[in-house]
């Protein structure tokens, strides 16, 4: 998987204030070889595309699961000093501030929804992801507790399950005030959460996985599993997705 790098830079403001139309790239779909029951978008990381996610999913022992793998939209990413590269949103150093560009993670999580809106009424829809692509996952969960998105539209889809590998969560540090009415309350409760992190990661360091998870469960995510991998980096590893399939397995029966 591709790694990304985040030296620091500031955000910088400009991009925020125009209007930025975003073209999504290709889109990959991994069907179930058994019955489907589950549907997951899978999201990649920061420079990579869908392909080489589907290949590794479709050997995973999840007959029951459909996974569809989108490629983000090509953009300059501050990070990287402005150079265009494939990004669900921009970003600049890592913060549990923010996030910085709402824009961008509202298009590109409402580009996820729109793929989920279409599958059968019977199937238990999840989003999963690494890295930048973690990130993404984990602000759809936050706005599917909220029920809207960054820019107050309603949030669509009934999610049922969230893996972050390697990640974090976009204004992480802020999601517990904005969980407020019963019904937010209610839906955070209700889903179940799966973060993997290393603790040598080198590009998402490993304590912002950690805090990821602390300001989720305090927010009222009452099932967020954080499992950490000794002496890995930035990365997945075998053991690693065998924990993600059997969370997987239990959570969805699949």
């Amino acid at each position: 998987m591709s790694k990304m790098s985040y030296p620091s830079a500031s955000m910088s403001s400009g991009s925020r204030t125009a209007r930025r139309s975003v073209e999504f790239g290709r889109t990959y779909v991994v069907r179930p070889k058994g019955k489907h029951q589950a549907t997951i978008v899978w999201l990649h990381g920061l420079g990579d595309n869908g392909s080489s996610w589907s290949q590794l999913l479709d050997n995973l022992p999840l007959p029951n699961i459909k996974w569809i793998c989108p490629t983000a939209p090509t953009r300059p990413v501050t990070a990287l000093g402005g150079f265009p590269c494939a990004a669900w949103f921009d970003e600049g150093e890592l913060s549990e501030d923010g996030p910085n560009d709402v824009e961008g993670l509202d298009a590109s999580i409402a580009h996820i929804a729109n793929l989920l809106s279409t599958e059968p009424s019977d199937v238990k829809l999840g989003i999963g992801g690494f890295s930048m692509g973690a990130a993404c996952a984990l602000y759809s969960a936050a706005c599917f507790a909220q029920g809207k998105y960054g820019n107050g539209n309603p949030y669509p889809i009934n999610l049922r399950a969230v893996v972050g590998l390697s990640g974090w969560l976009p204004g992480a540090r802020n999601l517990r005030s904005k969980i407020v009415s019963n019904d937010a309350a209610r839906r955070a409760a209700s889903l179940p959460i799966l973060l993997c992190h290393g603790q040598c990661d080198e590009v998402v360091p490993y304590r912002y996985g950690e805090r990821t998870s602390q300001f989720m469960s305090s927010a009222g995510f009452r099932y967020v599993t954080f499992r950490s991998y000794d002496g890995v980096g930035h990365y997945t590893v075998p053991k690693e997705m065998e924990e993600v399939c059997q969370w997987l397995n239990a959570r969805l029966a699949a």
